[in-house]
C-alpha cells in the first residue's frame, strides 16, 4: 500500500469507550466519581485511626471495599484519559480529563490515611495480619506498602502533596503531552504531516529523503524547545524535591523501588549494557558498508537495508497477528481478535492524537485498550504484536483484581516482547529471498538495539540531566543537548555521526517527563523477554502453560518469583550477559545474512 492509498479498515480502527461506563459518557464521568466520594469518606470514618485494631479478617473487608472504590476511580482515569489522547487539542477533551482528575486527587486524600497507617505498624503484627488466608488478593500489595515506610511523611504532609500534584507535575505533564502532539513537519514533497509520519520517513531506502525528513523534523521541534526545556527543567527540579522530602538516596532510588528491583541489580544491567556497546557498533558499521556510505549519520540508524521495502496494511497485518497468537496458543488467539472485534484498538494517525504506541490496562472489570498510529510499514505489524502482548497480558492478570493485575515495569515488558519474537519468527520463516531477510533481520536487531541500548543510553542522559539540574541549577537549551549528545555519542561511538541538528531530539520523549526513570525498564524487560522466548525455543508446546502461568499471575509476586514460575533466575549475576549474548546472537545472524547479500552483489 502506498502512502497516498487509504486503507478503510484501518479508517475505522477506533476505539469504543462506552463501555467503560455503561455507555453513560460524561454524566457516568460525574456519577462514578460521586459514588467514589461518597464511598471514600465513609471508609475513612469507619477506618481512620483504628487499622491496628483490625483482625485479619477486617484487614480483608477493609481492603475488598478499598478496591472497589479503586475500581470505579480507576474505570473514570481510563475514560478520561484515552479519550483525551486520541485528540488533546480537543478543549472539551482537556477540561473532562482536568475535572476528573482533580476529583479523583480529593478521593485519593480521603483515602491516604490507610496506606500511611498499615506501613506504621509494627513488623511483627502485620506479618500476623498478612498470614490470614483470606487476603490472597492484595497480600503482595500490602507487602510492597511496607517497603516504602522511611519514605513516607507524615499524613498532613502526605495530604499537601498529593492535592499540590495536580497542578504540580500532573499540570507540566498534561502541558508537555499536548504541545508535543501539536507538533506539525513541514515536508517539502508532503506539506504538514504528524511527527510520527515524518519519523516513519527515517526507515526509507533514500539517503536524500532521510535527511530531509529528519531537517524537518529539527525544524518543526525548533519553535517550541525552549518550552519543552522549561517543562523538563520544572519536572527535574520537582523529582529532586521531592526525593528530598522522601529521603531517597538518589533520583533513580524511588523507581527502582517501584520495580521491585534493587539498586545494585539496576547498576549491573546497566552496566552490562554499557559494556557490551559494541554490539550496536559493529551493526552500524556494517550497515555503512550495506548502504555504501563511508559512516552513517543518526538520520541513517533506521534506514532499510536493501530496496525491500515491505508495507502491510492494517488487515493483513492484524491476520499475521492473530494466526501466530493463535498458533502459539489457541486462549491467547481467541483474547487477541476481541481487540480487533470489540473496538479496543484505535490505530489510524490522526492530527492531535498522542504519537508512538501504548497500552492501557484500564481496571480488571474492563478490558484493555491498545492505541497504534499504524503507517502501514512491516515495523508496524510488530508493533501491533508487541501491544497486544500487553493486552493479553492484562486481561489475563484481571483475575488478580485491582491490586495485582499490573506487573512492575521491569517485567512489563515481558508478553509484549515475546509476542513481537513470535511474529517476528512467522516472518523469517516465510521469507527466503536473500534481500528480504536481510531487511527483516535489520529491522529486528535495530529494534533490539533500540530497546536495550538506546534505552540505557536515555537512562544516562537522565542521569546527567538529573544530576547536573540537583548541583547547578536550572540548565539551558544548550547545556541539554549537549548532555544528549554525551549520551548518545557514548553508544554510537565512532560508528554514527551525531548531528547538530539531533541535539533537540531528545524533546518529543515523554517518559522523560512523565515516568522519570523508566527507560531502563525496556532493557530489563528485553534481556527478560528474549530469556523466555530462548525456553519456549527449548520446550515447544510443553512450555506454553508455563508462559500462560507467568501472564495470569500479573504483579501478585515478586519478579524474582514470577521468573521462577518460568525457569529464569533473576538473582543470577550472569543474567545480563547471558542475555546480551542472546542479542549479539542477533547480531551475527544479520552479518551473514549481510554477507550473502554483499557476497551475491559482487
Amino acid at each position: 500500500m502506498t502512502s497516498d492509498q487509504t486503507d478503510p479498515e484501518l479508517e475505522r480502527a477506533a476505539w469504543d469507550l462506552e463501555p467503560l461506563l455503561d455507555g453513560e459518557g460524561e454524566a457516568g464521568v460525574d456519577t462514578r466519581l460521586e459514588q467514589a466520594r461518597r464511598r471514600a469518606q465513609a471508609f475513612a470514618e469507619r477506618y481512620a485511626g483504628t487499622l491496628g485494631e483490625l483482625d485479619g479478617a477486617g484487614l480483608a473487608e477493609a481492603m475488598g471495599e478499598l478496591g472497589e472504590i479503586y475500581e470505579l476511580v480507576g474505570r473514570v482515569g481510563t475514560y478520561v484519559g484515552l479519550r483525551f489522547s486520541t485528540d488533546t487539542a480537543d478543549p472539551a477533551n482537556g477540561a473532562l480529563l482536568q475535572s476528573a482528575q482533580e476529583r479523583e486527587t480529593a478521593i485519593e486524600t480521603a483515602l491516604l490515611f490507610f496506606e500511611l497507617e498499615w506501613a506504621a505498624l509494627p513488623e511483627e503484627r502485620a506479618e500476623e495480619l498478612l498470614a490470614h488466608e483470606g487476603l490472597d488478593f492484595c497480600r503482595h500489595h500490602l507487602r510492597n506498602v511496607r517497603r516504602y515506610r522511611e519514605h513516607l511523611l507524615s499524613e498532613p504532609e502526605e495530604k499537601i502533596l498529593t492535592e499540590k500534584s495536580l497542578t504540580g507535575a500532573s499540570a507540566w505533564t498534561r502541558l508537555f503531552e499536548e504541545l508535543t502532539s501539536a507538533i506539525e513537519v513541514q515536508l517539502p514533497d508532503a506539506g504538514p504531516v504528524a511527527l510520527e509520519v515524518a519519523l516513519s520517513r527515517l526507515a526509507l531506502p533514500d539517503r536524500g529523503l532521510r535527511r530531509e525528513a529528519a531537517e524537518a523534523v529539527t525544524a518543526a521541534l525548533a519553535p517550541g524547545l525552549r518550552t519543552r526545556a522549561y517543562v523538563l527543567n520544572t519536572l527535574l527540579a520537582d523529582k529532586g524535591v521531592d526525593d528530598r522530602l522522601r529521603r531517597y538516596p538518589h533520583w533513580l532510588a524511588a523507581r527502582n523501588l517501584a520495580n521491585e528491583a534493587s539498586d545494585e541489580s539496576v547498576q549491573a544491567l546497566i552496566e552490562a549494557v554499557r559494556g557490551r556497546y559494541e554490539i550496536a557498533r559493529r551493526w552500524y558499521r556494517l550497515k555503512a558498508q550495506l548502504l555504501g556510505v563511508e559512516r552513517l549519520a543518526d538520520y541513517d540508524r533506521m534506514a532499510a537495508v536493501t530496496q525491500d521495502v515491505a508495507t502491510f496494511g492494517y488487515g493483513e497485518a492484524r491476520e499475521l497477528v492473530l494466526d501466530c497468537y493463535s498458533s502459539f496458543s489457541p486462549e491467547l488467539g481467541d483474547l487477541a481478535r476481541r481487540f480487533f472485534m470489540e473496538s479496543w484498538i484505535d490505530a489510524p494517525v490522526r492530527p492531535a492524537k498522542r504519537g508512538g504506541a501504548f497500552c492501557a490496562s484500564g481496571v480488571p472489570k474492563a478490558h484493555p485498550y491498545v492505541l497504534l498510529n499504524y503507517t502501514s510499514r512491516r515495523r508496524d505489524a510488530l508493533t501491533m504484536a508487541h501491544e497486544l502482548g500487553h493486552g493479553v497480558h492484562f486481561a489475563l492478570a484481571a483475575r488478580q483484581g485491582v491490586f495485582h493485575q499490573g506487573t512492575p515495569l521491569t517485567l512489563a515488558e515481558t508478553a509484549s516482547v515475546f509476542g513481537e519474537t513470535i511474529v517476528f519468527g512467522r516472518l523469517l520463516a516465510q521469507d527466503t529471498a536473500p534481500e528480504s531477510r536481510l531487511a527483516l533481520l535489520a529491522e529486528n536487531l535495530e529494534d533490539t538495539i533500540a530497546t536495550v541500548f538506546r534505552q540505557v543510553a536515555m537512562n544516562r542522559f537522565e542521569d546527567l540531566a538529573h544530576t547536573e539540574r540537583r548541583g547547578q541549577g536550572e540548565l539551558s537549551v544548550e547545556r541539554i543537548g549537549e548532555l544528549w549528545a554525551q549520551s548518545q555519542e557514548e553508544l554510537l561511538g565512532d560508528s554514527v555521526e551525531v548531528t547538530e541538528g539531533y541535539r533537540s531530539w531528545w524533546s518529543y520523549i515523554p517518559h522523560f517527563i512523565n515516568t522519570p526513570g523508566y527507560v531502563y525498564a525496556y532493557a530489563y524487560g528485553q534481556l527478560l523477554a528474549l530469556s523466555v522466548y530462548e525456553r519456549y525455543e527449548e520446550r515447544g508446546a510443553e512450555f506454553v502453560p508455563q508462559y500462560l502461568e507467568l501472564l495470569a499471575a500479573g504483579g501478585s509476586r515478586s519478579p524474582e518469583e514470577l521468573g521462577r514460575i518460568v525457569d529464569v533466575d533473576l538473582t543470577d549475576p550472569g543474567f545480563w550477559e547471558a542475555g546480551l549474548d542472546l542479542v549479539e546472537r542477533q547480531l551475527q545472524e544479520a552479518e551473514a545474512a549481510a554477507r550473502a547479500v554483499l557476497e551475491a552483489g559482487g
